[in-house]
This record gives structure tokens, C-alpha cells and sequence, in this order.
């Protein structure tokens, strides 16, 4: 393993891809620090460090940072984070499955591709400035800005966010095009694990090695639990993440001259997660909006026993709150394997090139093969997203762990970083390997698990 990182470094081009990929991660975290004129980022700090983590509010902040690399605890250029560019590309592909241009768009290969990216660079921006706008509006005319500078806050931040959101997606194509792995994920990753330290050091300041520990505090077996969960949780997100279901395909054979060409064996991948996090990400979307809009109500009926009831069984630990949870990440991941997996156009495509399931006739018979089997496989993922996703919740109710420490043994976080250290180590291995260098694994390339 040390080998295979000093090889690295060997290679002059994988060398500066890498350098320029950390240099452009390192810009990302510096913008943090740069707040938008206006507003007292120290007050905001403050208050953002004494809020109750259990709040509903303070959730869908926690899921909102998790999700977009920015932070609402501070007035930054980089607050809104890279949302409002995963926003614009998600509509866009989801118009694609109903308006007939963009589908021609997708067809046209690389062409058609740098097409709807330049859609998505035009969605962003209206999306920054309604998000700003609403970020805006949160904290102008609070304790957060400076007596006198609302109506220049309020510009300012508007001006300032957008930019810093555009300057992000420029960075993560920038990335993309000279440096290695997925911009955007990249820089989401880097937000996730920037949080990291501080709760490692929070888990170490609340640890007590003795019987017997005060609430709040963590004793030994707390500990090891944590370790050993974290191991668990992170080996089977590899696993499935690299799970796949091999179809074997045969290639007809032909007669071409004197010879008989064709006939080769080979076989079609279905990832078991096809999906990968975007289901989580649209059920955890919609269960912020619950408990947000019944605190609403509660201002107008606090004594409202019924209500309270329903904000009691819709909070951030109840089995009400899970059990829809689950529900939406099961229809959210067959929602979103139906759009990005086409049987039919998949069956077309095999018998094009000449190539058949056996036992199976080519065209309608293989297209319904296929959707069946990805419809059983993609169970098997949702159940997984959904263990992933109540995992911290499971965590912080059974050790008493805090919900920001249970967080990196499970839920969406875990998910990205692992999915988005994969796909950088696979890139890597490829270009060690294509210049006759050993990967990271003794026995050959990474591989997907198959059953």
C-alpha cells in the first residue's frame, strides 16, 4: 500500500492532478471565512454553537449543510454551499424524461451532454438568488446584522451568495476538467469530513474510562461500540455501493468470409444501489418540511393537545418520524431507478449489437427480464439506504450518543464520503495501471461484489 502512494507521486501527470484537486479543495474551505458584508458572523457562530441539536429547525440545517457543502451557521460567500447547482440538475433531468427536446438532448452523446450543462449553469442562477433571497429574509431585521445596514445586507448577500455558489460550480468544473474524481462531490465530501475533527474531539472530551459514567459522558464499552459500529457501518456501505447483479450475455456468432467471429461471453452489470444517495436525499428533503410547518401551527394553537401529540410523533426520534422515513426511501429509490434505468432501450441496444440473454429472445421478452430483476435488486438497496438512514437515530437512543457524533456511523454523510472515495481511488487505480503500476489491491483491480 505504502508503494502504491509513493508510485503516485511518481507519475508527473496523476501528481499535478492531484495537487491541482487539493489546491481547489483548499480555495473551497478558505471561502468559509469570508463573510458577506452586513451581518456579525461571530454573533451568528455563537448562537449557532448554543442552538438545541434536537430542534426541528436545527435538523433541517444539519441536513441542508450535509448536503450542499455550505453553512447556514455563518453569513459566508460559500453559505448556500453547491444546492441551488444539484437543484437545477435534478429538474433538468427529471424535464428529461417528459420534455421530448432535452431526451433528444441526451441522446446526442457529449454534444448534447455540454448542452444541458449549459442549462444547468443558466437554472443555477435564478435558484441562488431565490434561496438567497429566503436566506435573506431568515436573518435581515435580526440581532445578526449591524444597526442601520439591513437594506445593504440584504444586497449584499444576495450578490455575495450567488457568486460564491457560481464560483463553487466553476471550481468543481475545474476539477473535473484538469484535476481527478467529480468536482461537485468532491467538494461535498470535503464539507462532510471538515466536520469530522470536531466531533472526534467532542467524543474524546465527553469520554471518562471508568464505571459508571455521568449522563452525557461516555464510558469504555461506549466507546469500543462506537469504534466497531463505525467499521461495521463503513464496510457494508463499500459492500453494497459495490454490489452488483452480472447478467451473462452472449454474443451471436457470425460468418464473415472463411470465419466464424463472435460468440464471446461476457456480462451486464446492475449496481444493487442504483440509485445510490439520491433517495435519502429526497426523503430526508421532504421530512424537514413536517415538523417545521407544525411548529407554524403551534403558534396559533399552543394548547392544542392533538397537535402536540402530532409534533411529538413526527420529531426527530420517533417511530412515527422512521416509519415514514422508510416509506419514502423505498419509493423514492424505485422512483429513481425508473428514470435512470431503461429496460427497453437497454434490450434494443443488445440486439443491436448482436448480443442476447440465453433462454431469453431478444426485444420485449429481454426487456421485461431485466426490469424484474432490477426491481427485486433494488429492494435489497432501499433496505440498505433505510438501515443507513436511521442508523444515528438508532445510536443516540440506545448509547445516549449525541446525534452529530451518530451521524458518521450511518445516514447520508457516510454514504457520500464512501460512494465519493471509491470512485476517487477507482480513478487513481485506472491511471496507475494504465501506466503498468500495481493498484491499490495486491490481487488486481477494485472490483464490485456480485451475487
Amino acid at each position: 500500500m505504502l508503494g502504491t502512494f509513493v508510485n503516485i507521486f511518481k507519475i508527473p501527470d496523476l501528481r499535478n492532478k492531484i495537487l491541482f484537486t487539493v489546491a481547489l479543495l483548499c480555495i473551497y474551505r478558505i471561502g468559509f471565512h469570508i463573510p458577506v458584508p452586513g451581518f456579525d458572523a461571530e454573533r451568528m457562530t455563537e448562537v449557532a454553537q448554543q442552538r438545541d441539536t434536537d430542534s426541528p429547525l436545527s435538523r433541517a440545517a444539519d441536513y441542508l449543510q450535509m448536503f450542499t457543502g455550505g453553512t447556514l451557521s455563518q453569513s459566508s460567500l460559500f453559505a448556500l454551499g453547491i444546492m441551488p447547482y444539484i437543484s437545477a440538475s435534478i429538474i433538468l433531468m427529471l424535464l428529461g424524461e417528459v420534455l421530448p427536446q432535452l431526451k433528444k438532448l441526451r441522446q446526442e452523446g457529449m454534444s448534447g451532454h455540454k448542452k444541458i450543462q449549459e442549462y444547468t449553469r443558466y437554472l443555477t442562477v435564478p435558484l441562488c438568488i431565490i434561496q438567497s433571497l429566503m436566506f435573506m429574509r431568515m436573518f435581515a431585521g435580526s440581532e445578526f446584522v449591524y444597526p442601520g445596514m439591513h437594506t445593504y445586507a440584504t444586497v449584499m448577500g444576495v450578490l455575495g451568495m450567488t457568486a460564491g455558489t457560481v464560483f463553487l460550480m466553476w471550481l468543481g468544473e475545474q476539477i473535473d476538467e484538469y484535476g481527478i474524481g467529480n468536482g461537485i462531490s468532491l467538494i461535498i465530501m470535503a464539507g462532510i469530513l471538515s466536520r469530522m475533527p470536531g466531533v472526534i474531539l467532542d467524543v474524546v472530551r465527553n469520554t471518562e474510562f471508568r464505571v459508571g459514567v455521568a449522563e452525557g459522558k461516555y464510558g469504555p464499552g461506549t466507546l469500543v461500540f462506537l469504534v466497531l459500529a463505525f467499521i461495521f457501518v463503513v464496510a457494508g456501505a463499500i459492500l453494497i455501493t459495490q454490489g452488483q447483479r452480472r447478467i451473462p450475455i452472449q454474443q451471436a456468432k457470425q460468418m464473415r468470409g472463411h470465419r466464424m467471429v463472435g460468440g464471446a461471453r461476457h456480462y451486464l452489470p446492475l449496481r444493487v444501489n442504483h440509485g445510490g444517495v439520491m433517495p435519502i436525499i429526497f426523503a430526508s428533503s421532504l421530512m424537514m418540511f413536517p415538523p417545521i410547518i407544525l411548529e407554524q401551527f403551534r403558534r396559533f394553537w399552543p394548547e392544542s393537545n392533538l397537535l402536540q401529540q402530532v409534533i411529538e410523533a413526527f420529531g426527530p426520534m420517533a417511530f412515527t418520524y422512521n416509519v415514514v422515513y422508510i416509506v419514502l426511501i423505498f419509493l423514492f429509490a424505485y422512483f429513481w431507478t425508473t428514470v435512470q434505468f431503461q429496460p427497453k432501450d437497454m434490450a434494443k441496444n443488445l440486439r443491436d449489437r448482436g448480443s442476447f440473454i440465453p433462454g431469453l429472445r431478444p426485444g420485449h421478452r429481454t426487456a421485461e427480464y431485466l426490469e424484474t430483476v432490477m426491481v427485486r435488486i433494488t429492494f435489497f438497496g432501499a433496505a440498505f439506504l433505510a438501515f443507513i438512514a436511521v442508523v444515528p437515530s438508532l445510536v443516540t437512543q440506545l448509547a445516549g450518543v449525541s446525534f452529530m457524533a451518530a451521524s458518521f456511523l450511518g445516514g447520508t454523510g457516510l454514504l457520500i464520503v464512501v460512494s465519493v472515495s471509491l470512485d476517487l481511488v477507482q480513478r487513481i487505480e485506472s491511471n496507475l495501471i494504465m501506466r503498468n503500476y500495481e493498484g491499490f489491491s495486491e490481487s488486481g483491480r477494485i472490483k464490485g461484489a456480485f451475487r
